[in-house]
């Protein structure tokens, strides 16, 4: 592994839940990465994927471009650049059952679709989505490849085909804030982050609507704008303004925070998505720092 991207943290180095008796999950610091594999420096990421083999995508977001990194044997490696002139500036990632990239455009808040290999297929077009033209925030890939799109302008999370062709929508609750991320659990549910609010919504599979699922969480969390759950159903909120995990049961329960608001390596400053591998591994867009961080998550 060359030293030259890479800056290690101590691996023996474990964090704790900062509050909360029976948080459910600690983290292992593994390394955080600052540089891609020439030494260029990364610049405001957002956006970052992982998948069951170990593959890593970064959105390098102020830099314009992809960073392809990959885990094995408790580091990182890699650092190579991927970057289309239709992608501008990557902000939410997300990987398909094949390995391909999707990647929003927050500049056009169009999807990108890239192969594997960072070769560009198109940007996912819809096809029959009602009006009014959507506005997309964030968006997941399902287990079968289905599209769900969060819509901020219509209100609503859209579920399409991997075609982009429309399937269904459901509306935000009547009595929502400001609806900023969604995510989906192992069996199907649909989640839904109001970040005003400061609770998680849930919507069954094959559910019409979305009901409360957790309480008003202000109390723990300052801003939350990103969520995601891990194999056993532990809900992962990115605390935006707090610089903070926050974790929840799959009841929605709070159950701890994991982090703090700092530079060193471990702390956060403004993260932005985080993804939860099968195999354990969790890693951070830390925007404000400029650098992507990777935990190994100890049960």
């Amino acid at each position: 592994m060359s030293r030259i991207f890479m800056k290690y943290a101590v691996l023996g180095f474990v964090l704790l839940a900062a509050t909360g008796a029976s948080a459910a999950e600690r983290l292992k610091q593994v390394t955080a990465v600052y540089l891609d594999d020439k030494g260029g420096a990364l610049a405001n990421p957002e956006g970052i994927a992982c998948d069951a083999k170990g593959g890593i995508v970064v959105a390098d977001t102020g830099n314009g471009r992809l960073l392809k990194y990959s885990f094995k044997d408790a580091g990182i490696s890699g650092g190579s650049e991927v970057k289309v002139q239709q992608l501008s500036v990557p902000t939410r990632l997300q990987l398909d059952s094949k390995g391909d990239i999707y990647a929003l455009d927050g500049k056009l808040r169009r999807i990108v679709h890239l192969k594997g290999d960072g070769s560009f297929v198109g940007y996912l077009d819809l096809h029959g989505v009602p009006a009014p033209d959507p506005q997309i925030r964030s968006f997941r890939i399902g287990g079968d490849d289905q599209v769900y799109l969060l819509d901020i302008l219509g209100q609503r999370v859209l579920e399409l085909d991997p075609s982009g062709n429309f399937r269904r929508q459901l509306p935000f609750p009547a009595e929502a804030g400001f609806c900023s991320d969604l995510a989906l659990t192992r069996g199907g549910d649909l989640l839904l982050l109001d970040s005003l609010a400061s609770v998680v919504y849930a919507a069954s599979k094959g559910g019409a609507e979305f009901r409360p699922l957790s309480k008003d969480l202000k109390e723990y969390v300052s801003f939350a704008t990103y969520l995601t759950t891990d194999s056993r159903g532990t809900i992962f909120l990115v605390d935006q303004n707090g610089s903070s995990l926050v974790t929840l049961g799959p009841d929605g329960a709070y159950t701890g925070r994991l982090l703090a608001l700092g530079w060193k390596e471990g702390q956060l400053y403004y993260p932005a998505q985080i993804c939860v591998s099968d195999g354990g591994l969790l890693g951070i867009a830390d925007r404000n720092n400029s650098r992507a961080q990777f935990f190994e998550l100890i049960k």
